[in-house]
């Protein structure tokens, strides 16, 4: 069929569209959601290099700390090795007046606050621990080891007491004796008589007849900043034999009724103890700041 219209005929109209509906837009959707920020001056150039300095300084203290604690901490651990360093050879790098003087003072350290003064009656020569211990004292001292004993006995000036007092130098580092001390105290072997001392008898002296039967008291401690444990342990000069001896730290209680501690014999122990203790650390540190 031929559709061509005719001539003179109106065009076709086509076909018919029909009218869309109007959609109204819909909001652009913003690509990040931001906070509206509050205007920002312009700075002056004096307070911006203000600030730059501020920055700077804070950073170096901050830097500066950090960097003084990590030199403490690494000079206090070296401390501590050159403290048991030097301490594990004292007991032949120096002198033996040192380690024990020929006189002790100990203003205060009788009963009552009494004043003591004790002499040095011999020293004996420096030893292994096994024949200068008792076993089970070794024993307990075991897991730090034993590297050399030096002891020494001294009198009162009253020649009624005799002190042998001892120091242990041990082979054992910070971790060990630290081990070693807490063990002493938490068990409390430190007042265990089967773990006394041995005393030092010195024949021709006020301590000829002190042995073990004689002791009355007895102090043990144990050091953590050198490798050493120092002890001591008293007696009466007499020879008598005592059967109820009692450790230093209870003898020296107000109100402690027994005969050790009625005579003093624990302010006996405890005070040359406490003054051999104190000359060690004294002498560990002189020789750590001596000058090479």
């Amino acid at each position: 069929m031929d559709l061509t219209p005719p001539p003179g005929a109106p065009p076709h109209p086509g076909p018919y569209v029909y009218p869309r509906p109007f959609v109204a837009p819909r909001p652009e959707t913003p690509a990040e959601t931001t906070t509206r920020l509050r205007p920002i001056r312009t700075r002056h150039p004096a307070r911006t290099a203000a600030a730059a300095v501020c920055v700077v300084l804070g950073l170096g203290l901050i830097g500066g700390a950090a960097t003084g604690a990590w030199l403490t901490s690494d000079s206090s651990a070296d401390g501590a090795r050159g403290a048991y360093a030097v301490g594990r050879s004292v007991w032949h790098s120096v002198p033996v007046d040192t380690l024990f003087p020929r006189t002790l003072r100990g203003d205060g350290a009788g009963p009552g606050g009494a004043d003591r003064v004790w002499t040095r009656l011999a020293v004996a020569p420096d030893s292994g621990c096994g024949p200068a211990l008792d076993p089970l004292l070794a024993r307990a001292l075991g897991p730090a080891g034993c590297e050399r004993l030096v002891r020494a006995t001294y009198v009162d000036a009253t020649t009624s007491s005799v002190t042998t007092v001892g120091i242990v130098f041990t082979e054992g580092d910070a971790a060990a004796m630290k081990a070693l001390g807490a063990r002493f105290a938490d068990q409390r072997l430190d007042r265990r008589t089967d773990l006394m001392p041995r005393t030092y008898p010195v024949k021709g002296t006020a301590a000829a007849g002190f042995g073990d039967r004689q002791r009355a008291s007895w102090s043990v401690h144990v050091l953590t900043e050198v490798p050493a444990v120092v002890f001591a342990v008293s007696g009466f000069a007499d020879g008598r034999t005592v059967t109820d001896p009692q450790p230093a730290a209870a003898a020296v209680t107000e109100g402690a009724t027994t005969a050790a501690a009625q005579a003093g014999m624990g302010h006996e122990a405890k005070g040359i103890a406490d003054r051999t203790e104190r000359g060690l650390r004294r002498t560990v540190t002189d020789l750590m700041e001596k000058p090479e």
